[in-house]
């Protein structure tokens, strides 16, 4: 699969072997795991031994891929509209982090102000909604009725 914008950088301990780093980089870059896995122990064993403090380190420095994390890989198109339809029902219950270091999970801040309005514009239209059946004379019926 090709990958046109790159997300975040994440370990997959789900899919991986021993931390998921691997898993993580084929995730990134948009490759599949058993290549990068191969590119990793061939250098150790060809002699590039860094590369084993640098995936020592990227168990430590980078963090768990989230459960409900999609990779922004190309898919089909209905797919694709299928997951932009549930990410518009599930923006209001979802929180918005945003980075503060580039190795932390998190938005960066241009596209969580972006997802920030996006949701204040659903709850206002939510609140514009139930503002127009509050001042409604159905309102006012249902009202009395109950009443009685």
């Amino acid at each position: 699969m090709a990958n046109n914008r790159r997300g975040e950088l994440f370990r997959d301990p789900k899919n991986g072997k021993v931390a998921g780093v691997c898993a993580g980089l084929a995730d990134y870059f948009g490759w599949e795991t058993w290549l990068v896995r191969i590119f990793a122990v061939s250098g150790v064993l060809l002699g590039a031994g860094w590369i084993i403090l640098i995936y020592v380190a990227g168990w430590f420095i980078l963090d768990k891929k989230p459960v409900g994390h999609v990779s922004k890989t190309v898919g089909t198109g209905a797919s694709d509209k299928l997951q932009e339809a549930n990410k518009e029902d599930d923006i209001l219950d979802e929180s918005i982090k945003v980075k503060t270091r580039i190795w932390q999970a998190g938005e960066p801040p241009k596209q969580a102000f972006y997802d920030i309005r996006r949701k204040y514009t659903k709850l206002e239209g939510q609140l514009r909604t139930i503002e127009e059946y509050v001042t409604s004379p159905q309102f006012t019926v249902s009202r009395e009725i109950n009443k009685l």
